[in-house]
């Protein structure tokens, strides 16, 4: 094992997939000259050429396009987005396009691309900018969604992304590029739709995801020291949803929170809390908690910015609740 930073482990997964297979290029702003617009395409360019590491003008929609069609020529793209809040101008090109090819074209026309970039807040970037997206893709059926919380899954789980014949969106963050974490040298896959447990526990089950799961692992440490025990599921991939592993937990714990960064209204933890309450209602000790940002767009102001998402202070006072303590 080695420590690397998150933005490592994004160029290492597709860099090892590049030089496996001719038919893989990333594309996007910034991703060639300039590295990457968070370096996680450093060096890409140097290795592999213009041809298949491809800087693009400000034109999401068009270089979506160009993507997708290309898989229907044996190609497998990868598309950068510098933000997911950008995507939503080449948001016909997922949902219309990448997602529907397969089942339109009677399964003739396979879309292997992924669609990566950053997720979510970012700081005082604003309402326009600092928005998570991961239910409205995980909505449409064709398309996977994989929002990992760390260097070793995001790195394992791109590999299995790119090798994926579906369109799989995968969901970063400008705040965990810097992350370091520990990855294997010999190469490893992780599979698609399969949460994991890190760390077991017997009071309470938190499930959460992406960025915002550093907040519930600080809730967890904390906890520990009025000897709670909290069972820790990071989901990992958020379509397919792995509910069994959830459900498995919730029947050991009897208690649900869920921490999810995103607005309240039908978001993944709405789903995960109708999928547990219709499966295992009577396992279950107390409501489920489910913990959201505000339901306003992201401020600006760092002051209202604190308020807006959540925290692990926040997690420990829903954990206590669904205790009854």
């Amino acid at each position: 094992m080695r420590v690397i930073q998150f933005r490592e482990a994004i160029c290492e997964a597709m860099s090892e997939e590049m030089r496996l297979d001719k038919s893989i290029y990333l594309m996007g702003e910034e991703v060639a000259e300039y590295n990457g617009a968070y370096k996680a395409s450093k060096g890409m360019l140097d290795e592999f050429g213009d041809k298949r590491v491809i800087d693009t003008p400000i034109s999401e929609l068009g270089f979506a396009g160009i993507g997708v069609g290309s898989t229907m020529t044996g190609n497998r793209p990868i598309i950068e987005f510098m933000t997911f809040n950008f995507a939503l101008v080449g948001i016909d090109q997922i949902i219309n396009n990448a997602a529907k090819i397969r089942q339109m074209s009677g399964g003739q026309f396979p879309c292997p691309i992924v669609f990566r970039g950053p997720t979510g807040s970012a700081g005082q970037l604003a309402a326009t900018h600092s928005q998570a997206f991961e239910s409205w893709y995980a909505n449409c059926p064709g398309l996977k969604v994989i929002v990992p919380s760390n260097p070793y899954d995001a790195k394992g789980l791109l590999k299995s992304a790119i090798r994926d014949n579906d369109p799989v969106i995968f969901m970063e963050s400008e705040q965990m590029y810097g992350d370091k974490g520990e990855v294997p040298v010999e190469e490893y896959l992780i599979p698609i739709g399969k949460a994991e447990v890190k760390v077991p526990g017997k009071d309470v089950t938190l499930v959460s995801f992406g960025k915002i799961f550093k907040e519930a692992q600080k809730a967890v440490e904390e906890l520990k020291k009025e000897n709670i025990e909290v069972e820790l599921i990071d989901l990992r991939t958020i379509r397919p949803l792995d509910i069994d592993t959830i459900i498995q937990s919730v029947k050991k714990t009897n208690r649900l929170v869920i921490l999810e960064e995103s607005w309240p209204f039908g978001n993944i933890s709405t789903e995960i809390t109708y999928q547990v309450q219709n499966q295992v209602f009577d396992y279950l000790d107390a409501p489920i908690e489910k913990i959201n940002t505000a339901d306003t767009p992201a401020p600006y102001s760092p002051v209202l910015l604190a308020e807006w998402l959540p925290n692990s202070d926040d997690v420990i006072k829903s954990i206590k609740k669904v205790m009854y303590k």
